[in-house]
């Protein structure tokens, strides 16, 4: 049993503590106010988007858990994960958006990481990381945009 709430929690973590970032931050929400640059997308595009990458994220974490446990590894995905979730207050809480530039960009090294050395061990955990990275390069672009346009 204990084992089966272990597993949960690897895939479905990821997806549990951005919904409390979110439920805790949804008053600070200020996006829909903000200029944005072009291809900036509507705001309900951000819950459901979240939702299948952190998703994702749980998945492959939880495929690679099942054959390697490499603590180099395991700490950089928990230090994205964290520094994914403190990328929202600073954005939307803090709006500190200049600091938010060199946050996703720290994210955007540390799962490129993550993808290159699951590579080597479970190619299935490389590939779901893949639509995050694409996801967290076009965030840096619009958190660029709405830096300088505001």
């Amino acid at each position: 049993m204990k084992e089966k709430i272990f597993h949960f929690l690897q895939i479905f973590g990821p997806l549990i503590l951005g919904s409390i970032v979110g439920f805790v931050i949804k008053d600070f929400m200020d996006y829909s106010s903000l200029n944005q640059p072009p291809l900036a997308p509507p705001g309900i595009v951000f819950p459901i988007a979240w939702t299948i990458l952190y998703l994702l994220m749980g998945i492959s974490y939880y495929l690679y858990r099942k054959v390697d446990d490499n603590k180099t590894f395991i700490t950089v995905y928990y230090l994205q994960l964290f520094l994914n979730l403190t990328w929202t207050f600073i954005f939307f809480v803090f709006k500190m958006r200049f600091l938010a530039i060199f946050g996703i960009l720290a994210i955007i090294l540390l799962v490129f990481y993550l993808i290159k050395k699951f590579w080597n061990i479970k190619k299935e955990s490389a590939y779901l990381l893949i639509p995050y990275l694409f996801w967290l390069v076009f965030v840096m672009y619009l958190t660029i945009g709405i830096f300088l346009l505001n």
